[in-house]
């Protein structure tokens, strides 16, 4: 973005921060960007840098992803461990495919988790996401 060819790494971050951009390195063990084709990217051990310009934030991901058929929300939850392998139960006994709202309970606890906030924040957020964990979290962060 600033072809800062040869520039000191110090000086090009004291000029990022005086035009209000900041840097942050995520610990992101796993991205996964769905796709409409069908064929999603997973990207294990990527490195993932977040930049707020402004409060406009952008994401960059550095790395080689693989093709999956469909990542689906089953791989979001993988890091729930072995919860994850199941589905959720409900009072009766049943798979739990979501409320009355519509919204699965694996993407309630994800939300939750996530952004750090109560079931219930992650539900409403959900339901103002029209139903999309990535945007819930980060409407919540």
């Amino acid at each position: 973005m600033f072809g800062g060819g040869g520039m000191n790494p110090r000086k090009m971050k004291q000029m990022m921060k005086q035009m209000g951009i900041d840097v942050e390195e995520l610990d992101a063990e796993r991205v996964v960007i769905e796709t409409t084709d069908g064929d999603d990217l997973v990207f294990d051990g990527a490195q993932v840098t977040k930049m707020d310009a402004q409060g406009q934030e952008t994401y960059q991901i550095v790395g080689s992803p693989d093709a999956v058929a469909d990542a689906g929300a089953g791989g979001a939850t993988a890091v729930e461990g072995d919860e994850a392998d199941e589905p959720a139960l409900d009072d009766a006994g049943d798979a739990d495919d979501g409320g009355e709202d519509g919204i699965p309970e694996e993407d309630v606890k994800l939300v939750a988790q996530q952004a750090g906030v109560s079931k219930e924040a992650a539900r409403e957020a959900l339901e103002a996401a029209n139903g999309e964990p990535a945007r819930a979290i980060s409407d919540l962060q």
